[in-house]
C-alpha cells in the first residue's frame, strides 16, 4: 500500500462510483479497477462489490477507508509541520470558500497573496457555507470562508458586512413589490431564511415569483434586462452602476445586513503559512472596510 492506494479509497468511498472516482483520480477506469483489486488482494478481503447502481463497500472496506482517511490527514500534516519548520511562507494552503465569495472576492486576493509569496500553492473547494464549515469539521481543510452565522466553536473573525438589496432595473416603489413579477434564485438556507422573514414582516401576500433560476448569476441577468426584480447581497453588484436599488431594511428600519465570516482552529496559527494568509485576509478586509468608510 501507497499514499495513491489511500486517496483511491478514498475517492472511490466518497464517489460509490469507478467512473466518476477514476475521473476525479485522473486514471483511467480499468486502472482503478486494476489497482482494487491490488488492494483486495494486498489484504486477502473484499473491499467493494460492483454492481449496477454503483460501489458498495463491504465492512472491511469501510475499516480501511477510515484508515485510509487518517493516514492521509497525518501525512498531510507531517509535510506541513516539516514546511513550517523552515519559517518560510511556502506549501498547500486548504481553502473552504462559499461560492459567492469565490466568485467576486477570492481571485484577486489569491492574486495579491501569490505575487508576494509564490512558493504557496492553493487548493480550493467551494460550495454552501454549511458545506464549507463541515470541511473544517473534518479537517479538509485549513481555513474557511463563510456567509451568514454559522455555528463553529473555534476561531471566528468577520471579514466583510454588506447591504442586501431590492434590485430592479427601473425605479419600482416598496410597496408594489407583492404585485411585480420576483426572479428567485438558489442561495444557501442562512440568506433564504433572512430573505423570508424580512418579507413575512413586510407582506401579508406570498412574492410573485415568476421565474426561477439555479444561480445568482442568471438572476441578475434577467433583472439587468428588465424581467423582474431580486433580492441579493451587495457583493454580487460589483460594478453595476445603472441598476436601481433599495436597501433591505427592518421594521425599525435598521438596514440588514449579509457578515461573511473567516473560520479556523486556533491550533492552525503554529503553522507559519496558515497565519501569514489568516493575517493578509485581515488586513485586507479592515483595508476594505476603511475604503468604504
Amino acid at each position: 500500500m501507497n499514499d495513491r492506494d489511500w486517496e483511491i479509497l478514498k475517492v472511490l468511498h466518497e464517489k460509490q462510483n469507478l467512473t466518476q472516482a477514476a475521473k476525479a483520480l485522473y486514471i483511467s477506469q480499468p486502472a482503478l479497477t486494476f489497482r482494487l483489486q491490488q488492494i483486495e488482494d494486498s489484504f486477502g478481503v473484499k473491499v467493494a462489490h460492483r454492481g449496477r447502481r454503483g460501489v458498495e463497500f463491504t465492512s472491511q472496506g469501510e475499516y480501511l477507508v477510515k484508515y485510509a482517511k487518517e493516514m492521509l490527514l497525518q501525512l498531510r500534516q507531517t509535510k506541513e509541520q516539516i514546511w513550517n519548520m523552515e519559517n518560510s511562507v511556502t506549501g498547500i494552503l486548504r481553502l473552504g470558500v462559499t461560492g459567492t465569495y469565490a466568485c467576486y472576492r477570492l481571485p484577486s486576493l489569491l492574486s495579491q497573496f501569490i505575487a508576494k509569496y509564490p512558493d504557496v500553492e492553493f487548493n480550493v473547494t467551494t460550495g454552501w457555507s454549511s458545506e464549507v464549515v463541515g470541511l473544517l469539521y473534518k479537517h479538509e481543510v485549513h481555513v474557511g470562508v463563510i456567509r451568514g452565522d454559522h455555528d463553529w466553536p473555534e476561531q471566528k473573525q468577520l471579514l466583510m458586512e454588506e447591504p442586501i438589496y431590492i434590485v430592479s432595473k427601473n425605479k419600482i416603489e416598496l410597496e408594489d413589490l407583492p404585485r411585480l413579477p420576483r426572479v428567485d434564485y438558489k442561495t444557501d438556507p442562512s440568506l433564504r431564511s433572512t430573505i423570508d422573514a424580512w418579507w413575512i414582516e413586510n407582506f401579508s401576500s406570498s412574492p410573485m415569483i415568476s421565474m426561477q433560476v439555479d444561480r445568482i448569476e442568471t438572476c441578475k441577468e434577467l433583472v439587468y434586462n428588465g424581467l423582474g426584480y431580486a433580492i441579493m447581497p451587495g457583493l454580487t453588484l460589483k460594478d453595476q452602476p445603472d441598476i436601481h436599488t433599495i436597501d433591505l431594511m427592518s421594521k425599525d428600519r435598521v438596514p440588514i445586513r449579509r457578515n461573511t465570516w473567516l473560520l479556523y482552529r486556533k491550533e492552525s496559527l503554529n503553522l507559519t503559512l496558515i497565519k501569514t494568509f489568516i493575517e493578509f485576509l485581515t488586513f485586507c478586509s479592515t483595508f476594505e472596510t476603511i475604503k468604504r468608510d
